[in-house]
């Protein structure tokens, strides 16, 4: 009797070990915050990936500052495309609910199991890791739920907050300014803590990049934690994770991937630095497999006529972080005669060391890609290569005449 309970116990462990192990059969739409209702490509395609029309969708304001108003908003906007979404009381601004009981609700569970997709909203993502993993660190019944269901098909989704939480690692609470990341570095448990891990451990997400010039402040986490490929997406953007690991780009403007498989960092010295990297910009209908590191140009692209390329003398942007800086750079870059450009980061005088600033180098390499729709319209630029070096900045910068 003794030994058939040892068999099953063993079989059952076995079994639990397998499921965690099995790759999930489900997808990802990661959407790099500011999804607007009007967004129908994105909406439309978490509801498809949830099962189609009358899909039962748990809707997540778990990192909501207002998180009865942030649910019932985006129900109404997956039911307005075909959804039966519900919003799962689980958040800790909540009036009177308790985040960790409500993830330990056996009906909550279930519920969430059963359902063809989630979708986090945004607001503090550590509100979502704070309330779906035990103090232990171990999973809660409606995590374990929601990795069941992306396991067996499902989509999860999650715009801003939602998003950070894709990837084993996700900023917690980094400064608000990207540069003093670059100048200071970050502390574990602090600038960035454990995500969720959904899209697996190979790959950094992070979102509102372009506009907020986020993706510098990728780097140092990048490097710090081991990973070779980072994620970032813009707002009003989705990037689509199969299980395939295809990502496919959806929506408004774009997203960068940063690969250093090839990038090196000299550690003698005490700055920042970063050699050999290669930056990638991916826009709408854009592919890229996370396993090959191939990408596909969306329908429409061809490539770049070379004979077409316009004359510049040069390229230096002072300020490459920037509301999408990085990608005007990227465009000027390869729609011209140059091989190279050049962008600066740095903080205003009363910052703490002023003094500090970086230069990033984009360069054009035989394994580069570019290609454009209609003659500038919509570009694809593929595998720029990046460096950046720490630079003194004068003081003062400059003097009034």
């Amino acid at each position: 009797m003794l030994k058939s309970l040892c068999f099953a116990l063993a079989l059952a462990g076995a079994s639990a070990a397998a499921m965690a192990a099995e790759a999930p059969k489900g997808s990802l739409v990661i959407i790099g915050g500011g999804l607007r209702a009007e967004n129908a490509a994105v909406w439309d395609k978490i509801v498809a990936l949830a099962g189609g029309k009358g899909a039962r969708i748990a809707v997540f304001p778990t990192a909501a500052q207002n998180p009865a108003f942030e649910g019932s908003k985006a129900a109404e906007n997956l039911n307005r495309h075909g959804a039966q979404a519900f919003v799962v009381p689980l958040a800790p601004k909540l009036a009177g609910s308790d985040a960790r009981k409500a993830a330990e609700d056996p009906a909550i569970a279930d519920a969430v199991r059963g359902a063809g997709g989630a979708f986090f909203t945004g607001g503090d993502q550590a509100r979502i890791t704070g309330s779906l993993r035990r103090p232990d660190g171990g999973n809660s019944a409606v995590l374990d739920a929601l990795w069941s269901m992306y396991r067996r098909g499902g989509v999860i989704a999650g715009t801003s907050a939602g998003a950070a939480i894709m990837s084993s690692t996700m900023f917690h609470d980094p400064p608000l300014d990207v540069i003093p990341v670059l100048k200071h570095g970050v502390v574990d448990g602090k600038d960035i803590a454990p995500g969720l891990g959904f899209i697996g451990d190979e790959v950094f997400v992070d979102q509102h990049l372009l506009v907020r010039g986020r993706f510098a402040r990728m780097l140092p986490v990048m490097l710090a934690k081991g990973y070779k490929l980072g994620l970032g997406i813009d707002e009003n953007t989705a990037a689509v994770v199969g299980p395939n690991r295809e990502v496919t780009v959806v929506g408004y403007t774009g997203a960068l991937v940063l690969d250093l498989t090839e990038a090196g960092t000299d550690k003698a010295k005490p700055l920042f630095n970063l050699s050999n990297a290669r930056v990638s910009y991916l826009d709408n209908g854009d592919r890229f497999n996370l396993a090959s590191r191939s990408y596909t140009p969306g329908p429409g692209k061809e490539a770049v006529d070379k004979s077409l390329r316009e004359h510049r003398e040069a390229l230096f942007y002072t300020d490459i972080l920037g509301n999408t800086s990085i990608v005007n750079l990227l465009e000027k870059l390869v729609d011209s005669n140059l091989e190279r450009a050049t962008g600066l980061a740095f903080e205003g005088p009363a910052s703490r060391a002023p003094e500090r600033g970086f230069e990033f180098t984009f360069t054009r390499v035989p394994d580069s890609q570019e290609y454009v729709t209609n003659r500038e319209d919509a570009w694809s630029i593929y595998r720029i290569r990046m460096d950046v070096r720490p630079v003194r900045m004068q003081q003062p910068l400059y003097t009034v005449e």
